[in-house]
C-alpha cells in the first residue's frame, strides 16, 4: 500500500483536538501522577532505607512491630474471607433472585462507602463498650469485644464487606440465569450449579474483589483506631504503628512499617493490573457500577 494511502488511513483523535492541547493534558496528567504518587512513594522508602539495610530490618525487627505485622495479617486472614463469603451470597441472591426488598439490601451493600470509618468504629463502641448496650452482658460472660482483635475484626469486616459484593453483582446480573436454569433442569443441585456453571463465570472478578478487599483491610486506620484502644504489642496493627512511631519521632521506623503497606499497595495494583489485561472481558461487567 503507497505511503499516502496508508497515512490517509490513520484515523483522525476522537475529540478533534489540536495536538498541542493533548499534549498539554498529557504532560499535566504525568505531572500530577509523578508529584501526589510517585514522589510520596519515593519519599517512604529513601526514608525507610535512610538508615541502611540493617536499620531496616532492625526496625521491621521490633517486636511491637512484629506483633502489629502479625495482627494487621490475622484481621485479614479472618475479614476477608468472610467477606468473600458474603460477597458471593449476597451477589448471588441480588443477581439471581426477586424478592422484596432487594433494592434496600444493595442500598445496606453501599453503605460503609457512606459511613465515616470513625463513625462505624463509634457505632462498635457504642455497642459492645464496656458502657454500650451489650457492654455489661458481654462482660458477665467474660466477652471482650472493644479493645481486643474481635472489636477490631468486626470494624475491618464493616469497613471491606461492600468491595467482594460490588464485584459480583453487575458481572452476575449481566449474565442473567439462563445456564443456571438450564442446569437445573438438567438436575443439577443449586451447589453443584453454582460451582460449575457460576463460578467459572465470576472467579476473576471474585479474585478482584478479594484483592481490593484484602487491600483495605490491612491498610484499613480510622475505625480500627476507634475500638483497638491502641495497645502495644496486642491491639497495635500496621497502620496505627505507623502512627505511634512518628509520633515518638522514630521516623525511620515509622517509615520502614510504611514501605511495608506501600509494598502492599503496589503488588495489589500489579496483580489487579495483570488480572485486567487478561481476564479484562470477564472483570468489565463488575466494573460497570
Amino acid at each position: 500500500m503507497p505511503a499516502d494511502s496508508q497515512r490517509k488511513s490513520v484515523p483522525p483523535p476522537a475529540t478533534g483536538e489540536p495536538f498541542a492541547f493533548r499534549t498539554t493534558l498529557i504532560v499535566v496528567a504525568l505531572a500530577f501522577f509523578a508529584i501526589f504518587l510517585l514522589m510520596p512513594l519515593a519519599v517512604v522508602f529513601a526514608e525507610a532505607l535512610r538508615g541502611g539495610i540493617a536499620g531496616y530490618m532492625k526496625a521491621i525487627g521490633n517486636p511491637d512491630t512484629l506483633a502489629a505485622i502479625g495482627l494487621t495479617l490475622l484481621v485479614a486472614v479472618i475479614a476477608v474471607p468472610a467477606n468473600m463469603i458474603f460477597g458471593v451470597c449476597a451477589a448471588w441472591a441480588i443477581a439471581k433472585f426477586e424478592f422484596k426488598g432487594k433494592s434496600f439490601v444493595v442500598t445496606l451493600i453501599d453503605l460503609p462507602f457512606s459511613v465515616s470509618p470513625v463513625i462505624a468504629g463509634l457505632v462498635y463502641v457504642l455497642l459492645f463498650g464496656a458502657k454500650g448496650y451489650l457492654g455489661p452482658w458481654l462482660d458477665d460472660w467474660g466477652i471482650e469485644i472493644i479493645f481486643a482483635v474481635p472489636g477490631i475484626v468486626l470494624a475491618t469486616i464493616f469497613v471491606t464487606f461492600p468491595f467482594v459484593a460490588r464485584e459480583l453483582i453487575p458481572l452476575m446480573q449481566e449474565q442473567g440465569t439462563g445456564d443456571e436454569e438450564a442446569a437445573l433442569s438438567l438436575g443439577a443441585t443449586g451447589l453443584k450449579t453454582f460451582m460449575f456453571v457460576t463460578f467459572p463465570n465470576v472467579r476473576w472478578a471474585l479474585l478482584y474483589g478479594v484483592l481490593l478487599c484484602n487491600a483495605r483491610a490491612m491498610g484499613e486506620f480510622g475505625a480500627v483506631a476507634v475500638v483497638s484502644g491502641k495497645i502495644r504489642g496486642l491491639t497495635n496493627t500496621m497502620p496505627l504503628q505507623v502512627e505511634i512511631l512518628y509520633n515518638e519521632y522514630a521516623f525511620t521506623a515509622a517509615f520502614a512499617v510504611a514501605s511495608l503497606l506501600a509494598l502492599l499497595a503496589l503488588v495489589t495494583l500489579a496483580v489487579k493490573t495483570a488480572l485486567e489485561w487478561r481476564y479484562g472481558d470477564q472483570i468489565a461487567g463488575s466494573n460497570g457500577h
